[in-house]
């Protein structure tokens, strides 16, 4: 299949294919005047990346998961779950931070609503 059926099939943009393709994380044969083709195996590929960056993963981290899928093993197995565990770690991390980052705006805004309220009483 082109690229545009691709698109629609895996409800993704044109561009999110070609990007997958620049990042190695999507393969295409080509055409004789240089479009893409795919294979019915690409929707699936397409998917499974969606949800990989759904969960909060770069494109780096998703092409050092792929040996799995590519190639399972319990090898490429655990090395797998032992990055997906670092990347949750990542993101605990990063959701602590924004928890504090929301509190200090919080107690901004308390200072605000303060400081509007002695206006009005002034």
């Amino acid at each position: 299949m082109r690229i545009g059926e691709l698109s629609a099939r895996a409800g993704v943009s044109v561009r999110a294919l070609r990007y997958y393709e620049e990042q190695g994380l999507l393969t295409s044969t080509r055409s004789a005047s240089g479009q893409r083709h795919y294979t019915q195996h690409a929707v699936e590929r397409v998917t499974f990346l969606q949800r990989m960056y759904a969960a909060g993963l770069s494109s780096r981290t998703i092409a050092e998961l792929l040996p799995c899928v590519d190639s399972p093993s319990a090898e490429t197995s655990d090395a797998a779950l032992e990055r997906m565990a670092e990347e949750r770690d990542r993101l605990s991390d990063h959701i602590e931070e924004l928890i504090l980052s929301r509190g200090a705006l919080d107690g901004l805004m308390a200072t605000n609503r303060a400081h509007r309220e002695s206006l009005r009483t002034a």
